[in-house]
């Protein structure tokens, strides 16, 4: 396979490399931005607006109390599970200026699983939502290493009255807020209070220190931590804003911010990305209430949108999708699971700009591939790699395929992390530097890279491979459908059948209208032997449908 010939088709005037970092850290990242746009807001949620200089002065206060009061010192862990809201930047800005590294946690963990992750990070304190405050109570027994505890009330943040009543709301009506006995947990109120005016001992950062131990699957499917460094998201940073040089105007953009921040997406692409560019970052504490987000973004004339497909995919199957504003949007993007040709194209046509699917992973910062902006979308393909990431795809003996031939796909460069946190170590990625994805894909003749499904996730029918995100893509062109799940099942003649989990948008859709119209376009074995109709599926908090919860 040619080196690099993705190079070739590059947008004019974008360079094959990023330029040498001048950032020496977030924290470098974060004074710089809120210099420059002091008086120009920063981040909307919920209808309270706060500025670059107030975003800068908040997590100033938060940063003292952490140094000060806490007496938490550069390279110690601290947790944090907050939806999207004010909270997130200011406790994350905070951390990140005296050098915590930040475990960022999935509000929808049991007490179990926040136990695992907690202990595993070695994480000493935490800034956690009262909504899910129970759980960290039914995990603190074993988690001998957690010394403080910051509790926040989703208003806490809000003006005025305006706070209490949401607050109100949630605990009392709602009833989202167990009950819970945390021993010494402060307010994060109390916390900025007490940080105010204080002034806090700035760590010597440099790009090589840790900031985030990510939680993922892993390319392996087994619950670890990539070990991000500062160096790694200001890259993934740098490669992001020089792909959208030509699209974006500093100080003018507008993203709308659905995918929670805690995710790797959403925190490189919509968090650092956006704030280094002087965006205004409308934040979206609950996509999964589709009216409340419609009305949130009606009127904000968004001109970014990232998502993902069952998040594109439920807007337009909304009846308030055509109140929404869409005048200024010039760019969306689908990651975290593949965008389905159907929703694209609907996409398309109600809005007037394409929905570009890119890829990445928690591994790699996380953005790998992304299409050209100022050409058609090649549907089905994840676009090109980045300027500075190498590409590779390899058979199992590790040996490089010919373009058009599939196998797993490798990548390397300074975006991807520094390797995985095993027992309290560093546990790097190899001498080479070359990260395995778990993911096959193939690349066509002019660097094009197209993901034909997960490693793990594929159906093995009688011998024949069966990538289940090419029977998702069929099954959901039918008229009928809302959303579908494929899995492989145990099978005894033929080692796995495939089953289809769907969602109906028309209840008087039957099994043989799917079957029949799989096998339009679908070979016999790719064809689903079961299907089975559900109300929901179930999803993770990104919205990407979960397949071993279905199998």
């Amino acid at each position: 396979m040619e080196r690099r010939l993705w190079h070739n088709h590059y947008e004019t005037g974008i360079a094959n490399n990023i330029p040498e970092e001048k950032l020496s850290s977030l924290a470098h990242l974060i004074d710089e931005s809120v210099h420059r746009y002091q008086n120009q807001e920063a981040f909307l949620s919920m209808g309270k607006s706060v500025s670059y200089g107030e975003i800068g002065k908040l997590s100033d206060a938060f940063a003292a109390y952490l140094t000060n009061d806490l007496g938490l010192k550069k390279g110690d862990a601290i947790a944090i599970q907050l939806p999207n809201t004010i909270q997130y930047p200011v406790v994350l800005f905070g951390a990140i200026k005296v050098g915590l590294v930040i475990v960022n946690t999935n509000p929808l963990y049991t007490s179990r699983e926040m136990a695992h992750q907690l202990k595993d990070s070695g994480a000493k304190a935490i800034v956690i939502l009262d909504n899910f405050a129970s759980k960290l109570e039914g995990a603190l027994p074993e988690l001998t290493d957690l010394k403080h505890i910051v509790t926040t009330g989703i208003g806490d943040l809000l003006d005025g009255a305006k706070g209490h009543l949401v607050n109100f709301a949630v605990k009392y009506i709602k009833r989202m807020v167990p009950g819970y006995k945390l021993p010494g947990a402060v307010k994060l109120k109390s916390a900025l209070k007490a940080g105010h005016g204080q002034n806090f001992t700035r760590p010597q950062l440099g790009p090589e220190d840790p900031a985030f131990l990510q939680y993922t699957g892993g390319t392996s499917g087994v619950l670890k931590a990539a070990v991000l460094r500062h160096r790694n998201i200001l890259a993934n940073v740098a490669q992001l804003s020089q792909w959208m040089s030509k699209l974006l105007v500093l100080g003018q953009e507008t993203v709308g911010t659905a995918i929670p921040l805690y995710h790797i997406f959403a925190l490189t692409a919509n968090c650092f990305l956006f704030f280094k560019a002087g965006g205004r970052n409308v934040l979206i504490a609950n996509p999964r209430d589709m009216v409340g987000f419609l009305k949130e973004i009606r009127h904000e004339k968004i001109t970014v949108l990232t998502g993902v497909n069952t998040l594109f995919n439920g807007m337009l199957n909304h009846k308030d999708f055509d109140k929404v504003d869409f005048s200024r949007l010039k760019l969306t993007i689908g990651g975290a699971m593949a965008v389905q040709k159907s929703v694209a194209d609907r996409w398309l046509a109600k809005t007037g700009v394409a929905l570009s699917e890119g890829y990445g992973l928690t591994e790699a910062s996380p953005v790998v591939a992304v299409h050209p902006f100022n050409k058609k979308v090649k549907q089905g393909s994840i676009g090109l790699p980045l300027p500075g990431i190498d590409v590779s795809i390899r058979d199992d003996a590790g040996m490089e395929m010919p373009l058009g031939q599939a196998g797993e796909l490798c990548l390397k460069g300074p975006n991807v992390m520094a390797g995985y946190w095993k027992d309290g170590e560093l546990e790097p990625i190899g001498e080479d530097g070359w990260l395995a994805t778990g993911d096959i894909a193939y690349m066509d003749e002019t660097g094009y890279v197209f993901i034909v499904d997960r490693k793990k996730d594929m159906i093995l029918v009688s011998g024949f491979n069966v990538y289940p995100n090419e029977v998702e893509e069929v099954i959901a062109s039918h008229p009928k459908v809302l959303e579908c799940g494929v899995v492989g099942i145990a099978d005894e003649d033929s080692n796995e059948r495939v089953k289809a989990f769907v969602v109906r948008k028309d209840d008087s859709l039957t099994v043989e209208e799917i079957r029949k119209h799989c096998k339009k376009s679908l070979t016999r074995y790719k064809v689903p032997k079961l299907v089975d109709f559900r109300d929901e599926l179930p999803k993770s908090p990104v919205g990407k449908i979960l397949r071993r919860k279905l199998k």
